[in-house]
């Protein structure tokens, strides 16, 4: 679309353009959390334009100040009227995180409006830290000391993010749609969603993912320990009017709606984070009285507790990364075919397996094995877990009562036949 810069200076000074806020959501439980900020040019003929359209134009033609701050101040005018501060999310242009005048622009809006500054987030990409990151930190320092928190947006597309978030005090990541859209269908974008997630909490910053637009991409989400979401599942962008309406609704959609989109609701009983959970299964784990690993697709050990290695006759540390085969042959061979049915998604239990002493002071055992394939978040086979129970005594009690009820009933013909 061509914009003339006559038309957008008069949108500009006849106030055409307007904030429109999209709402932003806990994930875990869908209650509201605040709303992003987004532009649009209420034209009189061409009705509501993108800002892609215009956002390029005006930083180009230094018309980015002007236009930031007559959409923040209508925005944090019409938020300060909700019963109580929400928080909002406004994206500034990297031409403005090198104007030193920027935090005084901000702080004049924020006093005008009354509106709180730590319920105001500021987000930037990287594309504005490359030209001139000592400006950028100095201005998102000036931001960060008046009480605003700092957003890195649409992390993972860069080229040089850890270095930025080394550099700057930001307080969350926000997720690429890109990589939410193709959650679904490309195990690749789940793994690199996973893998922020999981850089965010190791370094205190809150998530955000953007471009959510059905229930599989937040449940998926969610079973990541993402914390906050946005995207038409949970609401177009509105105009000011309405943001009241989006403000008295209830939760955008209930946990038990979304749990039921991940790979097994019992990932939510155990707790939403997934540090929580990691903690709460390693005791279960150390703890349970059963020999258990895990296997990754190759059917290489990732993981296995101390009984399971004692088993083998080897340390931990001996059996990680090494293949099945090549730890224990001559187990493999008894076991191979129930491994790849659960590497294609077919579960095997109660299978009984005879192992033989492996060290001297262990004793020969039969053991009780399950083999279930391990799923990710989409539901795709990502390895195999090996349970096994040792019914050694069990099975020798059986055998006991068989040789004595034989016994029995020997003696029992015996004394009939000397009748």
């Amino acid at each position: 679309m061509v914009v003339l810069e006559d038309d957008i200076k008069r949108a500009l000074e006849s106030d055409a353009v307007v904030p429109t806020f999209q709402p932003q959501v806990h994930l875990h439980d869908g209650k509201l959390s605040g709303f992003e900020i987004l532009a649009r040019w209420k034209h009189p003929e061409r009705g509501l334009i993108l800002p892609e359209n215009f956002i390029g134009y005006c930083e180009e033609n230094g018309l980015i100040g002007a236009l930031t701050e007559q959409v923040l101040r209508k925005a944090l005018t019409a938020a300060s009227a909700l019963p109580t501060p929400v928080t909002l999310a406004v994206n500034v242009s990297p031409v403005q995180l090198r104007d030193a005048n920027l935090p005084k622009l901000v702080r004049n809006l924020l006093d005008e409006a009354n509106y709180p500054s730590e319920r105001l987030t500021i987000e930037v990409t990287e594309t504005a830290l490359l030209s001139n990151l000592d400006q950028a930190r100095k201005v998102a320092g000036e931001l960060k000391v008046m009480g605003c928190k700092l957003s890195l947006d649409d992390f993972g597309t860069g080229y040089s993010s850890l270095h930025h978030l080394r550099s700057l005090p930001f307080d969350e990541l926000k997720i690429d749609r890109s990589f939410v859209a193709s959650m679904s269908s490309q195990r690749e974008s789940r793994k690199i969603v996973a893998a922020i997630v999981s850089l965010g909490r190791s370094l205190g910053l809150a998530t955000v993912a953007e471009g959510i637009e059905d229930v599989s991409h937040a449940g998926m989400l969610t079973w990541l320990g993402c914390e906050v979401g946005q995207g038409w599942l949970y609401g177009r962008p509105m105009p000011a009017e309405r943001l009241r309406e989006a403000y008295d609704a209830g939760p955008a959609m209930a946990m038990t709606e979304v749990a039921g989109s991940g790979p097994d609701p019992l990932a939510y009983s155990l707790e939403a984070m997934p540090e929580q959970r990691l903690a709460q299964l390693q005791a279960i784990y150390d703890g349970a009285p059963v020999y258990m690993c895990f296997l990754d697709s190759t059917l290489r050990y990732v993981s296995l507790n101390r009984r399971f290695a004692d088993l083998n006759g080897q340390p931990v540390s001996e059996h990680l990364g090494r293949h099945v085969k090549e730890v224990v042959p001559h187990v493999y061979q008894k076991i191979e075919k129930y491994l790849m049915r659960a590497l294609h998604g077919e579960a095997t239990s109660e299978v009984e397996l005879f192992r033989r002493a492996m060290t001297h002071g262990q004793r020969d055992r039969t053991l009780l094995c399950s083999y279930q394939p391990m799923l990710d978040e989409a539901g795709e086979v990502t390895g195999v877990l090996v349970a096994m129970v040792d019914v050694t005594a069990r099975k020798r009690a059986e055998s006991a009562l068989r040789r004595r009820n034989a016994q029995t009933r020997f003696l029992g013909v015996s004394a009939f036949q000397m009748r």
